[in-house]
């Protein structure tokens, strides 16, 4: 048996990167997927394809900056078994270099992006009986990354309710956990590479990709199996915890 048959999950972000990878993956698991995306271009594909597959998903062009929307579309979708809140973007910059806008930016997307989402699906799954949470964070949250202070200061923020949202709603059969990826192979890391590194895209990515102690990025359908498996009932017993996915970065990067 999938190990999400019958189960309802929304995936913000879920059209393109570590997203997509696990919207794919859960709709193979048999779960009717709803991607909250705010590009609808990129996100309809994945939509179709999963579709073609014989799996379930829809689409729901979507801010997950504005509460008013998040709510509309939580109340479209009714039951929610499974919330990934995987929506968010990234800035390259220390404390120097990030401007207000610069920071609120990020904050709208990554912080209250989240925050929104959690608002709208937890009393959802309190009057469902529980559900599953997962929320993206990141190394960042937990260990000093040169020039990413807007983006570190987000994903702290990410681990932390992530944690409050499992002491809070543990009585209600709701878990939450979070997941901190260390640098995944995504088209944004491509599109990095090749903005701030003209004619060194080689070179960058070996850089980039040895900075992780096992030698390699990570590939976003690995961080999708990490995934599955904290919002599948196998986890059942897990909740309250962010699991390090980095290759060895946060121990073993010394």
């Amino acid at each position: 048996m999938s190990k999400l048959n019958n189960k309802v999950a929304i995936i913000t972000g879920g059209g393109s990167g570590i997203g997509k990878a696990i919207s794919e993956l859960f709709a193979q698991e048999g779960a009717y997927v709803h991607i909250v995306d705010l590009n609808a271009e990129v996100a309809q594909p994945v939509v179709d394809s999963i579709i073609a597959g014989g799996g379930q998903a829809k689409l729901h062009a979507c801010n997950v900056a504005e509460q008013m929307e998040v709510k509309r579309v939580v109340e479209r979708i009714g039951r929610v078994d499974i919330l990934v809140n995987n929506a968010g973007i990234a800035h390259v910059g220390n404390l120097e270099k990030c401007s207000i806008d610069d920071f609120d930016r990020v904050f709208n997307v990554n912080v209250k992006g989240a925050y929104n989402a959690l608002y709208a699906v937890v009393p959802v799954m309190k009057a469902n009986g529980g559900g599953a949470i997962l929320n993206l964070a990141s190394i960042a949250a937990v260990v000093g990354i040169s020039d990413r202070f807007a983006y570190s200061m987000s994903k702290g923020a990410i681990y932390a309710m992530s944690m409050s949202v499992a002491r809070d709603y543990m009585a209600d059969n709701i878990r939450s956990n979070s997941i901190s990826p260390a640098r995944v192979h995504t088209p944004f890391v491509d599109g990095f590479i090749t903005k701030n590194y003209p004619g060194q895209e080689t070179e960058m990515f070996e850089k980039l990709s040895k900075s992780q102690p096992i030698g390699r990025m990570a590939k976003p359908e690995e961080i999708a199996k990490l995934a599955l498996f904290l919002c599948s009932d196998d986890a059942g017993f897990i909740t309250g915890n962010d699991y390090p996915i980095d290759g060895g970065f946060i121990k073993l990067n010394n």
